[in-house]
């Protein structure tokens, strides 16, 4: 059917680049609709076809991920977000996604609708939202510009999900001139429900009604999709309008109101309005359901006046869904929404045929096949070729660093360093105990929050370390997944499955599309070793500054399960005269490592060779002492060693520091600052009652991880051989006040 020309510009290939489309795909669309698209046409394929929203350049290298697991419900990129059965007919839905851009530009805004998106993409499948974390990059904090941007992006998080009413329970953040001018955003969050109250994003059933519910529509946020899928310039202040701005208590109405929704049965399918606003939520529901749409804008609530059908379709205004409704039971849905207070309004129906048709009072101003805008959208397989710098930093020989003389200073100057030190400043603008069941606070290696009603709990880390990925993108993949995983078994914490948010500069670069593939190979092989499939997420590309790219950094939301939350484990020394033991081995291992880049301002070597097989019996060592309660905590080793890993675990009490005193006999054949700062993999501290030493050893040796008891839990003071002799008071003093010191 011919379209009706509307008073927009004339569609040009010109026109077409300057909206993110090559030669070869505007010929593409005109051979897919038998013409030349209108204005409005060329908009709504601008949109679905940015790599923000058709994954073009990564689709390809994600086939590589392992996504088939007997707990989950749902394959990794069929919903909006992952489901996984956890027993009891409950499942939880999880899902990690980026807002850099945004946030790069309105740190406020951009992050706490960051927030808001990933929220809606929870509810949408009928999962009552329980939990948020972040995942966040920046540049250094002895610059204003980064400050301003820190302060900014957690408003924007504290600020909404204070708000709305969930808890912001953890996270994780790094701090690097990698990331200057290029922050990284991503935000997770979880919801429970009960397996039957799943719902899809499918315009099924032919006649069924199609609503628009929530806020109305403005022209925030035009144009999101297609901004986040170019690199960000000195001139991207000027894109202000493409930054939505969100309203949290709008979203708590509207979450309340689709979850009644929901349980009233009279829904066949939902979909958020994200990226690509009404555009990508109608022609996703009908492309997965093989149906054809209509819709008409004059139905549209709108906030703006003299709204073009083009703005309309590509609006990205917040807090609004896409509900198709069962045919009769209108009144029921319009009743809901009129009790929350929000519009809830017939847009159109599900129609015979595979057209999305957008009418506008009675003009055709969209008449599109909705697979050519998802399941057919071009797909491309970019030329990858290894970085040149990699064969400078694999020729470092950490042996040519001068070992200090002086180890007190260098654990204070690492504790110091804000991607060490306490994150306090950070977490303690969220609130983390709305809804009563956060079990552990933000600090522990993982977040521990109970199933209100149940015994049971899960566990949620979020882990990914750029610089790794930057030295050796496969190893650094594969250690983003064994950490987070590791940090949840550290809680008593069974894995389960992942998310990922996949954060690359521009993958048109063929160095940056090779760190992707090896970083994405990498993830894959953790994931099979340790059987923790992937539910989906989002990939992030063209992060960069004037200067390149960022790291290369994925980010990895892992989940975990625990039978009961009786059984978890503190990441912090708990009790005085407890045993101290080193589960793990220890190697000349420093390439990557945070003591060489804040000590000795070097970023090279290779970062530590991490052995999948090591890495799944200590996870399986760790939650057998768990079922029998025989830890009284467990740490990861990560940034900074056992140095650093031993400081952190004298600060978990609400009153005065412990302390430990540490005899070092293994590994002597290391030098003194590999062994207290280098970060060699899969280790943990723990502590256990000294009648339990040798349960603990014979336990050890069963499963072939290496066990050495290094020490004491005391009252005070950290003293490890002969080499650091600190005041607890001192530690906490300077790993507590080096982030809010840099923010004064």
């Amino acid at each position: 059917m011919e379209t009706v020309a509307t008073q927009e510009p004339k569609v040009t290939q010109a026109l077409a680049n300057t909206h993110g489309l090559t030669d070869d795909e505007f010929d593409r669309i005109r051979t897919i609709l038998g013409r030349d698209p209108n204005y409005t046409e060329l908009g709504i394929f601008s949109v679905m076809w940015s790599e923000h929203c058709s994954y073009k350049n990564s689709k390809p290298v994600l086939a590589l991920l392992p996504r088939d697991g007997k707990q989950l419900l749902v394959k990794a990129g069929e919903e909006n977000a992952g489901v996984v059965d956890i027993g009891s007919g409950l499942a939880v839905v999880f899902k990690i996604e980026s807002h850099n851009h945004p946030s790069a530009v309105e740190p406020f805004q951009g992050a706490a609708t960051g927030v808001g998106g990933i929220i809606r993409d929870i509810f949408t499948m009928g999962a009552r939202p329980v939990l948020l974390t972040n995942s966040l990059r920046f540049g250094s904090l002895d610059r204003e510009r980064n400050q301003n941007f820190l302060r900014g992006v957690v408003g924007g998080i504290a600020h909404y999900g204070n708000c709305v009413g969930i808890p912001t329970v953890g996270g994780e953040i790094y701090f690097d001139d990698f990331y200057e001018g290029n922050p990284l955003v991503n935000a997770l969050c979880l919801g429970i429900m009960k397996k039957e109250d799943l719902v899809r994003g499918s315009a099924s059933g032919v006649g069924n009604p199609v609503y628009y519910v929530g806020a109305t529509t403005g022209r925030d946020g035009l144009g999101g999709a297609s901004f986040a899928s170019r690199e960000l310039t000195e001139d991207s202040g000027r894109d202000r309008p493409a930054v939505q701005v969100g309203d949290p208590f709008m979203e708590k109405l509207l979450l309340e109101a689709c979850l009644e929704l929901v349980h009233s049965r009279a829904i066949v399918g939902m979909q958020d309005m994200g990226a690509a606003g009404l555009t990508c939520s109608t022609s996703e529901t009908a492309s997965r359901a093989g149906s054809g749409i209509e819709i008409d804008l004059s139905k549209v609530p709108r906030r703006e006046a003299a709204m073009t059908p083009y703005e309309i379709m590509l609006s990205e205004s917040q807090e609004r869904m896409l509900v198709i409704v069962e045919r009769g039971k209108e009144k029921r849905v319009e009743e809901i929404f009129e009790k929350w207070d929000l519009a809830a309004v017939k847009l159109g129906e599900v129609k015979d045929g595979k057209t999305m048709r957008v009418v506008d009072n009675g003009r055709v101003v969209a008449n599109i096949p909705p697979k050519a805008l998802t399941d057919e959208a071009p797909v491309y397989k970019r030329e990858a070729k290894e970085p040149a710098y990699l064969s400078t930093t694999r020729r470092f020989d950490p042996g040519r660093i001068e070992e200090p003389k002086d180890l007190n200073r260098v654990l204070l100057m690492l504790l110091d360093a804000p991607t060490i030190a306490s994150k306090q400043w950070i977490y303690e603008q969220y609130d983390h105990m709305v809804r009563t069941d956060t079990v552990f606070l933000p600090g522990h290696d993982a977040a521990v929050v109970r199933i209100k009603g149940m015994r049971k709990g899960l566990a949620i880390s979020t882990d990914g370390n750029g610089l790794y990925c930057y030295l050796d993108p496969y190893e650094g993949g594969k250690i983003a997944v064994a950490e987070a995983a590791r940090n949840v078994v550290s809680t008593g914490a069974k894995p389960i499955a992942i998310t990922n948010c996949l954060n690359f500069g521009n993958p048109m670069k063929p160095d940056v599309f090779w760190q992707f593939r090896r970083v994405v190979e990498g993830i894959a092989e953790a994931c099979r070793v340790l059987n923790t499939p992937v539910t989906g997420g989002n990939v992030s590309f063209y992060n960069e500054n004037p200067k390149g790219a960022v790291y290369p950094t994925p980010t990895i939301g892992m989940v975990g399960l625990i039978d009961d939350v009786d059984e978890r484990i503190p990441s912090f020394f708990t009790n005085v005269g407890d045993s101290v033991y080193i589960l793990g081995d220890t190697f000349e291992e420093l390439g990557g490592s945070q003591y060489l880049l804040v000590y000795h301002g070097v970023r090279a070597g290779r970062p530590p060779q991490l052995d999948l097989e090591k890495e799944r019996s200590l996870h399986q060592l760790i939650l057998d002492c768990a079922k029998l309660r025989m830890i009284n905590s467990c740490h990861d080793l990560s940034e900074g060693g056992l140095a650093v890993g031993l400081a952190e675990s004298l600060l978990g009490t609400l009153n005065k520091p412990l302390g430990a005193q540490v005899n070092l006999q293994f590994g002597t054949d290391v030098r003194r600052d590999v062994l207290l700062f280098g970060e060699s993999q899969s280790r943990v501290l723990v502590t256990v009652d000294s009648a339990k030493e040798l349960e603990l050893e014979s336990r050890a040796k069963a499963s072939g991880v290496p066990c050495f008891r290094i020490g004491k839990v005391t009252r005070s003071g950290l003293r490890v051989n002969a080499w650091i002799h600190l005041d607890s008071e001192e530690i906490e003093r300077t790993y507590r006040t080096a982030i809010p010191r840099r923010m004064e």
